[in-house]
């Protein structure tokens, strides 16, 4: 029999992301069940999973049988079973060693277009994006930047006022502009003048809706400085279970709200975002008191919007998580093909957004409530309407938007 090169079939696969015990397990398996080297990228795709989990590892699930593929499929049947059930927040992560992150600035073309993750078979709002800074310094495990930036270097765009009025803004048009989406609006408050620019620009065009996103609290500089009403500032949020468990770095449940209640109660707007929902064990309550806290105490003409919607992967945003192997239960899930990604299955996000919607039932009519990123057949079933186009959707978005900041601005 031809000599078994363990070495040459495990090339090109997570292997050498799993620990060493692990790898040993692996290795001496292989050898046993002279197992190819699909089986084994599929293997270790599983260990590192378990691993991540917290699930006890493949070594606890494994259970030898006369050959590889029966020993396989009771592998895989145990490893479905705990990728489907919800998952528990109830025990405490291990702590990832702290990133350390170099800051850069550079003097390059300003980053302007369209939603880069916007797609035909999703309804999308044609949110324009502003990238002003690139990469991100929170360490959120679900992040799909991770999977075309450098995570551990930060870029600052120099010279932005200069490039922020160079910008093809058409003063009859209205737009909607988010910073949010290349890294996180606030986090870097007004470092290299980040926010100042972005004052001014929203200030010398008063028909651009600019959107600042953030999973921070480092409100300080909107404090102590005016900004015109045309700022609104959103936040994302999750219970607090699941912000110490795959939001890592950034600021907690309380602290997001009570930034959003000081932005609020200085009489601009604020925004919410359940963006990505997760379904675990005991969402409900997780979510429903977030909702009762936005009740208690956010007047519904001073939230432009809240939006809902659900993790999402990429191929290669899975393939770096499982790379860095970092504790998270985010993969923990039944993943299904969505519009060309993995997501939950339908029934799951029907359950997550229709009791959100519903939780906020007050709000009806005086806050705009949409899908992100969604297949639009949900939204009929979520909210009892739809839009035909994703300009229609756009339109409605900013009309609703444009009121309020009319409002505030006393026309």
């Amino acid at each position: 029999m031809k000599e078994y090169d363990f070495s040459q079939k495990v090339a090109g696969t997570l292997f050498d992301s799993l620990p060493p015990a692990t790898q040993e397990f692996i290795a001496q398996k292989a050898k046993t069940y002279r197992l190819s080297h699909s089986q084994l990228r599929i293997l270790c795709e599983i260990a590192i999973d378990l691993k991540m989990w917290g699930e006890g590892g493949i070594e606890a699930i494994w259970e030898d049988r006369p050959n590889s593929k029966l020993t396989l499929a009771h592998l895989q049947k145990r490893y479905q079973e705990l990728r489907t059930k919800p998952k528990r927040y109830g025990t405490p992560l291990p702590k990832e060693p702290p990133r350390r992150i170099s800051v850069e600035e550079v003097d390059k073309e300003l980053g302007f277009g369209l939603c880069p993750v916007a797609s035909p078979k999703t309804r999308c709002c044609n949110l324009w994006t502003l990238d002003v800074v690139e990469s991100c310094g929170f360490d959120c495990s679900y992040c799909s930047i991770q999977s075309f930036y450098n995570q551990d270097r930060v870029v600052f765009n120099t010279n932005l006022k200069s490039k922020l009025c160079s910008l093809p803004i058409d003063p009859d048009q209205i737009y909607h502009i988010g910073t949010g989406q290349s890294s996180d609006s606030l986090m870097w408050g007004n470092r290299g003048g980040i926010l100042e620019a972005l004052i001014e620009f929203a200030t010398e065009h008063p028909n651009v809706i600019l959107e600042l996103k953030t999973k921070s609290a480092n409100v300080a500089y909107l404090l102590q400085h005016p900004y015109p009403p045309n700022i609104i500032v959103t936040w994302s949020l999750n219970p607090q279970e699941v912000v110490e468990a795959e939001e890592r770095l950034s600021a907690s449940l309380h602290e997001r709200l009570q930034a959003a209640k000081a932005i609020h109660d200085r009489g601009r707007l604020v925004g919410f975002h359940f963006h990505p929902m997760i379904h675990y064990e005991g969402w409900r309550q997780g979510y429903g008191a977030i909702f009762r806290e936005l009740l208690a105490n956010f007047r519904p003409e001073l939230v432009a919007m809240v939006s809902f919607g659900t993790l999402t992967f990429i191929k290669p945003v899975i393939k770096r998580l499982r790379q860095r192997a970092m504790a998270s239960k985010v993969l923990q899930m039944p993943l299904v093909e969505a519009a060309g990604k993995l997501s939950y299955p339908m029934a799951v996000k029907r359950e997550l957004f229709s009791f959100g919607y519903q939780e906020l039932a007050p709000w009806h009519g005086k806050v705009f409530f949409y899908l992100c990123m969604e297949d639009p057949s949900l939204w009929q079933e979520i909210f009892g309407f739809d839009y035909p186009t994703n300009e229609s959707f756009e339109l409605a978005m900013k009309y609703s938007y444009w009121a309020k900041i009319q409002g505030l601005r006393g026309e």
